[in-house]
């Protein structure tokens, strides 16, 4: 009987693979070649996720311009905008679709993590991807259907963060069943750096549309990521052994702050793979979510995360507009669209050197919680300055929001990612390996929380009051950080003492 359940569960490679001829009789060989795969080709999956939802942040200037102000300078000549966004509430109206958008990805978050530890992750981003391209471009569709209804747009965000949650507890899962912990945080540092990416992307597609055809802001990163999601069904193995390539070696670095080698009994089941053992059967349960919070230091980073994707998602969603509403030309008119979706870039280019540099400096350490708080301190100033100094000039917001992105984005890309992984294969599962995708959705979800609230905040808060609003949001923003921080207070002690131990 046992063996013929081990036939039944014997994994298969991706449709697409199966039709094309061997790699390599190699074992090694083939082995490197797929995480050489693994490595890029997620990177792109999740990189098209975060394509698709920076478009609204482009979108936002042409949206809310208001044809009935007696002051449109803001906007410069071409001022069209699209209602119900460009009246005197167009910043609280954009500020509920990121809103709800976020709302619906925290909270399917947890049910995603949920399924993605029951599911073949293969098929289950795929169902992701295709609804999330269908529901970006369902905005644009509101071009052509002429619909101006707020509750349209509302039900489309809403089922669009549904689809996104699908994206990050799989890539997040399948990472970890690929890569070992030695340098995880170097190689997740890197391919974290996928969300800058798309988001440099997102912003390159919808500023070049933004202008005139704002529906195909939206629709074009639609087809992107609906495209890769049927590639992902046809090529993405998510673990091993479906390909028959070698296991990860890890080493054996308990990076959630316990020292001791993990037991035995993970060695096993992480020499077996996650998925399936070497034999194709199952090696353990999927974890459930109270058992997933009893892990130490996941409450804890989940509630720094929530502050910390706070600041992270207010750039992300509103860093367009408010360079176009500060930032003047050398005529002295302000920078139009297609510019100002350019400038936000460099946010996101400081975001991967972060990235990187925070995934170097904790494996190094080989303490966590020290290289996150480190850097969320340094982003304190950083913010406090971009406040004074970014609108001065077009060299100002490019260096000032580099450096942003820079503090910014590397504690948020470390703890979604290397930490994510390293708790979701902690000592305390007692080799369980099936708690990898609940884990980086409880993270994840409960920064989603946060990422909801900011964008919310900063509509209300820059539209409050036209002459102090923006520097209010600078002072939110700060104050998050300060709280992300304090919020590892416990880890960062505890760190420090293992650092002088072993000093």
């Amino acid at each position: 009987m046992e063996d013929e359940l081990d036939v039944v569960m014997e994994p298969k490679p991706p449709l697409g693979i199966r039709c094309l001829p061997p790699v390599t009789d190699d074992v090694k060989k083939k082995s490197r070649l797929y995480r050489g795969f693994i490595l890029v080709f997620t990177f792109f999956i999740y990189a098209s996720y975060h394509l698709s939802r920076k478009a609204i942040s482009v979108v936002k200037n042409a949206w809310s311009c208001n044809q009935n102000s007696t002051d449109n300078s803001s906007y410069g000549t071409n001022c069209t905008g699209w209602k119900p966004f460009d009246g005197d509430h167009s910043k609280v109206y954009l500020g509920s679709l990121d809103t709800s958008f976020l709302i619906a990805y925290a909270v399917a978050m947890f049910f995603s993590g949920h399924l993605g530890d029951r599911m073949n992750l293969r098929y289950f981003l795929m169902i992701g991807m295709l609804g999330s391209g269908l529901f970006t471009a369902a905005l644009g569709f509101a071009h052509f259907l002429n619909i101006h209804v707020l509750a349209y747009f509302v039900v489309v965000q809403v089922l669009g963060g549904m689809f996104q949650s699908t994206g990050w507890p799989s890539v997040v899962a399948i990472m970890a069943n690929w890569f070992g912990r030695g340098n995880r945080g170097l190689i997740m540092g890197i391919w974290n750096s996928h969300t800058s990416v798309g988001n440099i992307l997102g912003s390159l597609i919808a500023g070049y549309f933004v202008h005139f055809y704002w529906q195909w802001s939206f629709i074009v990163p639609g087809l992107i990521i609906g495209s890769l999601g049927i590639l992902a069904a046809l090529f993405l193995p998510t673990d091993p052994s479906e390909v028959d390539a070698l296991p990860p070696n890890h080493h054996h670095h308990d990076f959630s702050g316990d020292t001791n080698p993990l037991i035995n009994a993970e060695r096993a089941s992480i020499s077996s793979g996650v998925s399936f053992t070497s034999t194709g059967s199952q090696s353990s349960r999927a974890v459930g979510l109270c058992k997933a919070l009893r892990i130490p230091g996941v409450v804890e980073y989940s509630v720094s995360l929530f502050f910390a994707k706070l600041v992270a998602y207010t750039f992300l969603y509103w860093l367009p507009f408010y360079i176009h509403s500060t930032l003047k030309d050398s005529a002295g008119n302000p920078v139009s669209k297609t510019m100002a979706a350019y400038f936000s870039t460099f946010f996101d280019i400081g975001g991967i050197v972060g990235s990187i540099a925070i995934g170097y400096l904790s494996d190094r350490l080989k303490l966590r919680g020290i290289a996150c708080v480190l850097m969320t301190v340094l982003s304190i100033p950083a913010l406090f300055f971009y406040e004074l100094y970014g609108g001065e000039s077009e060299k100002m917001t490019i260096v000032l929001s580099s450096i942003c992105g820079f503090f910014l984005n590397g504690p948020y890309a470390l703890v979604t990612t290397a930490v994510s992984a390293d708790l979701g294969t902690h000592k305390s599962l007692e080799g369980n390996e099936k708690a990898k995708a609940m884990v980086a959705a409880i993270i994840d979800g409960t920064g989603s929380i946060g990422a909801a609230v900011g964008p919310f905040l900063t509509g209300w808060v820059a539209g409050s009051d036209s002459e102090t609003g923006w520097k209010n949001v600078f002072y939110m923003l700060i104050a998050a950080s300060a709280l992300s921080g304090l919020l590892l207070t416990r880890i960062l002690v505890r760190d420090i003492r293992r650092l002088i131990k072993r000093c």
